[in-house]
């Protein structure tokens, strides 16, 4: 993850993050966050960092005066929203390539209708929650707006946090025309929304799905909140966003491929935990449980262990079963814990020093109706010669070394 500094629409800073691939970036993209938000809320993170998954380079950046940025958000509107966006785009296009994607959040999704046709190397956005038209932010200081007419501005609150929000804001937000924006969009669009959203309505989402041409696709967020502050929302979301981007962008394989490395490499991946683990071609994530501070973005170490010992176990009896001409129609699983040695009369002793707790998995083989019942021995038999499972029983020697600083 990189930090950038970019000069928005007017003259402030914006604090910008690059997530770039492991490998090379196959293509560019712009997130921009909700009303108020910043870079950093959940769903923007989990979008991007999966979009970094599938080989995507993207700028995620924090609106004047929100964040981490500099500016007054006083003296931002919607207009300043958008050219914050062209800005971003402009300068990210001298560093890793001209964004092809956008998504947009809420009135970021708003934001992103309107600023695509800025952008010329766009060819498809993504919108989550976003309302058909700008003034429809207003709903969140409904109260304050006769205030803020009156008297050129007025202090509100907004989700615990004290803003100030001025008329010229309220004017700005009139002059733009969402649905118009869409019914001119020459990108391909995917607009998702919760049917349950309760600060934008998912009629929002109707008229624009109506104003757009072809291609366009929506996506339901079933019960998903406007936020997605929900971890299983936000990465599905993200995993939408990610395999219908690959459909319309030109994927690049120009770039160099990243060094190639033996076994299996582990690097952060932001977060407190979460990690990226690469081996050969494939990366596959792991993390820790939120109840322990982690965001449980993918398995944790010792599933890991556990999904290679049930994996193994499936392949070795598959193995067997071919040469015997046999049906394996079997599901493996795989219970990972820790017990005291005297409660299991199985398992190896401890070893001495230790606590006396050892690790046990629990392995259950099911047999489907697929599988011969005069099979099922033989191949439970077989389960045990799995080599992971040999691995697991005998006693290993880890050896570590400092490897060279890069």
């Amino acid at each position: 993850m990189e930090q950038l500094n970019i000069e928005g629409a007017r003259g402030a800073k914006l604090a910008a993050r690059l997530d770039r691939p492991d490998g090379p970036v196959r293509a560019v993209a712009l997130f921009a966050h909700c009303f108020t938000c910043n870079k950093d809320i959940f769903a923007a993170r989990a979008v991007s960092r999966q979009l970094a998954s599938r080989g995507f380079a993207v700028v995620r950046f924090d609106f004047t005066g929100l964040g981490a940025s500099d500016g007054e958000f006083a003296s931002t509107d919607f207009s300043s929203n958008v050219g914050d966006i062209v800005r971003v785009a402009e300068h990210v296009s001298g560093i890793v390539g001209a964004p092809q994607l956008l998504v947009g959040h809420s009135l970021g999704g708003a934001a992103v209708l309107v600023a695509a046709s800025q952008i010329p190397s766009v060819k498809a956005v993504a919108t989550i929650g976003a309302p058909a038209d700008a003034v429809h932010v207003t709903e969140n200081f409904a109260a304050d707006i006769s205030r803020i007419e009156a008297d050129g501005e007025a202090e509100v609150t907004l989700a615990g946090r004290r803003f100030t929000i001025r008329r010229e804001f309220l004017d700005d937000l009139k002059g733009h025309n969402v649905e118009d924006a869409a019914k001119a969009l020459k990108a391909a669009l995917l607009i998702m929304h919760a049917p349950r959203d309760q600060t934008v309505g998912i009629d929002n989402a109707t008229r624009i799905f109506v104003a757009a041409k072809h291609p366009k696709s929506f996506i339901s967020l079933d019960d998903a909140d406007h936020l997605l502050s929900r971890h299983e929302h936000a990465s599905y979301a993200a995993d939408v966003i990610a395999a219908w981007a690959s459909r319309y962008v030109t994927l690049s394989e120009t770039a160099p491929a990243p060094e190639p490395h033996a076994g299996v490499r582990a690097m952060s991946a932001g977060g407190k935990f979460r990690t990226a683990l690469t081996v050969g071609p494939h990366t596959v994530p792991a993390d820790e449980p939120v109840s322990v501070g982690g965001d449980e973005t993918g398995p944790t170490p010792y599933d890991l262990v556990a999904m290679g010992l049930a994996s193994c176990t499936l392949m070795t009896m598959r193995m067997y079963a071919e040469r015997k001409g046999w049906t394996v129609d079997a599901t493996v699983d795989v219970v990972h814990g820790k017990i005291h040695a005297e409660d299991c009369a199985d398992c190896a002793e401890a070893k001495p020093g230790t606590d006396g707790r050892i690790d046990r998995f629990q392995r259950t083989i099911t047999f489907g109706p697929g599988t011969d019942p005069a099979h099922h021995d033989r191949l439970m038999e077989i389960a045990d010669r799995c080599p992971v499972h040999r691995t697991l029983e005998r006693s290993s020697t880890i050896v570590t070394a400092k490897g060279a600083a890069a």
